[in-house]
Order: C-alpha cells, then structure tokens, then sequence
C-alpha cells in the first residue's frame, strides 16, 4: 500500500495578533493579522499567496518560516513541528528554509562587498572552509543568477535595482534551500526588470529543485509562475485553488474583483462592473460575519451575520463564501485575466524604444533651434 504523500511545509491554525500603543484613556489596539489559517505547500510546487496591501500576506509568509513567531498555532516542516525547535534547531534549519526579500535596496548591507553579503551564509553554516573556496562559491552563484563573477568585489550602491535583487537571490541560494520564500520579489523593480526576475526564479526551481511560496499582489506574476494560489483577506483565506481554476473560474467575489481589476490589455472587450465597493476595513475593527461583506455586491444577511468556513468544494479546491454556487449561475460580467508576465515585458521593452525615440527625437529639434 502506497503511503499519501507528506508536504514539505504545513500551518495548522496560524494566528498572530500585533498590539499597538494604548491611548491615554484606552485600551491598546489589537491587529489580528492572521486568523486561523491552515494550508499545505508541497514539496515542488509553488504557492502564491495574493491579497490587497493588509491582507496579512506577508505576515503569514513570515510565519511561515519562523521569522515571526505565532501567536496561536503550528508550523510543521517535514513533519515535524518548528514551534517545539530549539534555538540551535532553528540555525540548522535556516539552511532550508530562505527568503527572498521585496527591496533589494534595504535588504543588503552597504558596507558589505558582494562577496561578503552572498557568502555570509557559507561561512554562517559552515558550508566551505577557507576563503577562497568562499570566494569560488561566491563567483560561481553570482554566473548563476546571471552576473559577472568579477562584480564580488563590488557594493550595493554600484548597482541597479534588479541587479541587487540578483545578488540578494544569489545569497539565498548560498545555503542550497529547499524551500524559497519571495516577499513580492519584483514588486519595487521595473517593470521591464520583473519579467527577467520571474523567469530567472522559474528557472532556477527548475535546476534545484526547489519548492516556492510568492507572495505579490501582481496577479500577471502569479500567473506566470504559481502551481496554486491562495487568496487572502484581512487575515484570512477565502480561496485556494489552481492556478488555472483561480483565473478561469473564480469562485468568491473577492477573487473575482482582483481579476477584474486588472489592467485590461485585450482590445474590443469591456470592462467588467467593478466588484469592490469601498475600502478595506480596519485590521483592529474587524466586521461581523464574512469580513469582505462591508465590500461585496453580494452580501446578504447571513454574509453580515455568519462567518463562512473555508470548505472544499471540488478537487481539493476551497473557498470561504456562502454564496459561490448560486453565483456562479448568476454571474454575468466577463472576467479578463491579467496579462502574462511576457507580454508586460514586451509592452516596456516597446515603452523604453518609443520614449528613446522620442527623447533623441527631441535633443535634434534642441539643436537645430537658436538660443
């Protein structure tokens, strides 16, 4: 008899609240940034992990890895619980589990060179001895990642901003992980430098074997690279499916209004009727019932009284609505998926062409005009 397979990484009721500063007659305020979250990530795969600014996405990808700790709930790797991890435990196991941070402008020491900051970990895990196989290993993870072995001796300010997210990729892969963590690694980059970096990280799941968790709120990203994705609201998931199922038939309104809030690309079709209304509700003033009811067109009173369960409803594919059946009937508005991180490059490279044209196009009718 075949045994199921075990993931790689599992949250079991994740939860952590922040407390603010009391005011002078109150009582502190508390930010539930996750609630209750349970999910498996498999060992290959790559989970994204979406959500508006306060969805708590990032906060949940920092548990994830024990970066923070929880406040209720379990983390297991490979089986084994981390929250029962000892210190010198957790500095083994940061060998295998790494991150990727989201601005490569404050994530590396700028009085460090190159060399120092990707071979930190070597030295941290006692991966090599001696410098200069440091320095070997160094060269040989920047040709990696697609810079020169000669930029080691170099600092952070020399270079662009895609180029530090490189080197910032090359130090994560210096302890040779298992697991790699994006906390939306191309969101501070161009968008002509985004594309590169995607492909740059699907290449490299491909040569290591890696299993990913991104997490972005750029949804032409998320298509281009994810296995599966989870969508996150004031702490919560509602949905999580395939990659595919999210974006060809989303089934909780809130997923539906981030794909149809996507920059529509495709010529002659309309833009769908906008499906948020309003803004996202204070983390410390949580609403009643479906948190994303104060928001959603579809809400009735059940939605504002009765909190939905995150169930499976088909190919171990989930969703937190009461709703999601009857709305799949009803829908009416077409949903237009975002464009695929390709076609974005192509779009700026074009951008980037049309504005050199139009700047050398401008200094020559400089020139040839009188002071």
């Amino acid at each position: 008899m075949s045994l199921a397979p075990r993931p790689i990484l599992e949250a079991a009721g994740l939860s952590k609240v922040f407390k603010g500063p009391a005011s002078l007659f109150g009582k502190p305020k508390i930010v539930q940034a996750v609630d209750r979250v349970s999910l498996r990530v498999w060992h290959g795969e790559t989970l994204a992990i979406v959500g508006e600014s306060g969805s708590g996405k990032s906060t949940l990808g920092r548990l994830l890895l024990q970066l923070l700790n929880a406040s209720e709930g379990d983390v297991f790797y490979e089986g084994e619980n981390l929250r029962q991890f000892s210190a010198a435990q957790m500095k083994n196991l940061r060998r295998d589990l790494q991150i990727i941070f989201q601005d490569p402008f404050a994530s590396l020491n700028p009085r460090m060179t190159v060399e120092e900051i990707v071979g930190e970990p070597l030295w941290l895990h006692n991966i090599v001895s001696g410098k200069a196989d440091r320095q070997a290993r160094v060269r040989e993870l920047l040709t990696t990642v697609g810079l020169p072995a000669a930029f080691s001796n170099r600092y952070p300010h020399e270079f662009s901003g895609g180029q530090r997210q490189r080197i910032g990729i090359a130090r994560a892969l210096a302890s040779s992980p298992k697991l790699l963590l994006g906390d939306e690694p191309v969101s501070a980059l161009d968008v002509s430098v985004q594309a590169q970096v995607v492909n740059l990280l699907e290449n490299l799941k491909q040569q290591f074997g890696l299993t990913m968790i991104v997490v972005a709120h750029g949804l032409a990203v998320i298509r281009h690279m994810s296995d599966r994705v989870a969508v996150m609201y004031l702490g919560q998931i509602v949905e999580l499916a395939s990659t595919d199922d999210i974006f060809d038939q989303p089934l909780h309104p809130y997923t539906q209004a981030l794909i149809a809030s996507a920059p529509l690309l495709t010529p002659g079709v309309k833009r769908p009727v906008p499906l948020l209304q309003g803004d996202m509700p204070n983390p410390s003033s949580m609403p009643s019932g479906c948190r994303f009811h104060t928001r959603c067109a579809y809400a009735t009173d059940e939605c504002r009284l009765v909190e939905p369960p995150l169930e499976t409803v088909s190919n171990n594919r989930m969703v937190a609505c009461h709703r999601w059946s009857e709305l799949q009937h009803d829908r009416t508005s077409v949903l237009v998926p975002p464009p695929s991180a390709a076609f974005i490059l192509r779009r700026a490279l074009f951008e980037q062409a049309s504005q050199s044209r139009l700047s050398s196009s401008t200094s020559t009718s400089t020139l040839g005009t009188r002071p």
